[in-house]
């Protein structure tokens, strides 16, 4: 939440602000020597299926789309108007002798990029996170400029303006957050080792990547397809939106799936302090993998639809109002979004997603209490504090934006008069690869935070130095946020003072 609106963690905003390591770790300590958050943690036990209808919903969703993206794909195969596919639902405005195989190839290649870019960018990270962190910060304003350059000299104004405005609200964001970014890279360090030490989780990432791009097969053949007809370029746009809707959803569905994976066999890692364990259940893979494609299915569904949309949000809203000053008109209206988007980021945030692997809740369920686990123990203040998130979104974008590029250049060669539509969705296939890569970090930085909020004793069994680290800057965040709050609470008596001066 905001630095001046803190009531939720006010037990912290005392004098001795924010707990000392050792103080941290016996607060959670129960008289007999057991950490009963951690019972709490065990993804054990019988699970009831949740959020059911909106597994349904998906489920009828991709079979609809498939049947959709095979006809237009077939339809443009081998010679025209094989099938007739949209003689009966669109009059035909053009006539064109395009054929599916003509963008099929450019969508291929987008597909090789994205999954090799995702891969190399994950075993960069782990051999110099440092020097990744500050390419894919600085880079990405740079790229963004560059592209939108480019677009206005093929005449392409509204991109042009769109990406350079992108451009603009990136540079502000990491302007905004620069001070933040060396705990971030602890945090994100920390993550990657805890990744890397489970190799059953980079076999899952492999597999999900595998079956996004048997999906993308299907998904590029249909998009190739409605590219190739001749039915105008506004039911074109029209189309490629829905698709691209669709895609967006599937994506976001298979890396929440990885995401609940990931986060299942983290928090039984740092329950039972190693992946060597002697006291790890047998087979934790599939002990997770199980959940998320069973009975939590629906409720990843569900979530997809939205998590990533408010996060985006959120982070724009913190880095415009962290410099908007002492407009207080603009800085009413920028608080008033600020605590809309803070609402919906009770009921969907990407923490829940830790909590379905390890409780079995519905979505709504383990967002508001992952969300309230946070603001109760002052945690939040850290979590609202890291730009490890950001900085992963960064990295998908700059994938897509490559990955749309390689297959944008070549359809200015071939074909100029579908650049943007071809540029447009091979970026949006890049990000969805990359993205599967990313996941798996995201998901252990979640992980962490929440053990860390649930019992810290199980962050400082696995890394002492990351514990002591964390509860530092938890006891800096706490002490900076009760200093403004109590800022924010002299210039509020000190105005009232002065309107009961002047009446």
């Amino acid at each position: 939440m905001s630095d001046s609106h803190s009531s939720s963690s006010s037990s912290y905003d005392s004098a001795s602000v924010g707990p000392t390591p050792l103080n941290v770790v016996e607060s959670h300590r129960s008289t007999d020597g057991s950490h009963p958050f951690s019972q709490e943690l065990t993804p054990m036990g019988s699970r009831h299926w949740r959020d059911v209808v909106w597994m349904l919903i998906f489920l009828a969703h991709l079979i609809v789309i498939g049947l959709a993206l095979g006809v237009s794909g077939l339809d443009r195969f081998g010679e025209k108007d094989r099938l007739n596919a949209y003689s009966c639902m669109f009059t035909l405005v053009e006539e064109t002798d395009d054929l599916t195989e003509d963008f099929w190839p450019l969508y291929a290649v987008t597909g090789g990029v994205g999954t090799l870019l995702g891969w190399a960018w994950l075993l960069w990270f782990s051999a110099h996170a440092n020097q990744v962190m500050k390419f894919m910060v600085h880079l990405l304003s740079t790229y963004l400029a560059v592209i939108s350059v480019l677009c206005f000299w093929d005449k392409q104004l509204f991109w042009g303006f769109a990406f350079g405005v992108a451009a603009a609200f990136q540079f502000l964001y990491v302007i905004s957050v620069i001070d933040r970014l060396p705990f971030t890279l602890l945090v994100l360090q920390r993550a990657v080792k805890m990744v890397w030490d489970l190799p059953e989780v980079m076999r899952a990432a492999s597999i999900s990547m595998l079956v996004m791009l048997l999906w993308l097969a299907l998904w590029s053949f249909g998009v190739a397809g409605v590219l190739a007809s001749s039915i105008g370029d506004f039911v074109h746009w029209w189309l490629l939106v829905v698709l691209s809707v669709s895609l967006f959803w599937t994506g976001a569905v298979l890396c929440n799936v990885v995401h609940v994976i990931v986060s299942g066999m983290a928090v039984l890692v740092l329950i039972h302090g190693g992946r060597e364990a002697s006291s790890m259940p047998p087979n934790p893979l599939m002990h997770s993998l199980r959940y998320a494609v069973t009975t939590s299915f629906g409720s990843i569904c569900y979530g997809s639809l939205f998590t990533a949309a408010i996060r985006t949000l959120r982070w724009e809203i913190r880095g415009l109002r962290s410099k908007i000053g002492n407009n207080e008109c603009l800085l009413c209206c920028v608080d008033f979004l600020f605590h809309l988007v803070e609402f919906l980021v009770r009921w969907f945030n990407k923490f829940a997603y830790v909590q379905i692997a390890t409780n079995g809740k519905s979505f709504n369920n383990s967002a508001k209490d992952a969300w309230e686990l946070f603001q109760s123990t002052g945690v939040e203040a850290l979590v609202a504090y890291d730009c490890s998130g950001a900085v992963l979104l960064m990295a998908t974008l700059l994938g897509g934006l490559i990955a749309g590029t390689c297959a944008g250049v070549w359809s200015w060669i071939k074909c100029h008069n579908r650049l943007v539509m071809v540029g447009s969705t091979a970026m949006l296939m890049g990000m969805i690869l990359v993205g599967l890569a990313t996941v798996v970090v995201e998901s252990a930085v979640t992980s962490i935070y929440l053990c860390y909020a649930q019992d810290p004793l199980l962050i400082c069994r696995w890394d002492a130095a990351f514990f002591d680290q964390m509860s530092e800057k938890l006891h800096q965040r706490l002490q900076h946020r009760s200093a403004r709050t109590r800022e924010v609470s002299s210039h509020r008596v000190a105005d009232q003072i002065q309107e009961t001066i002047a009446i």
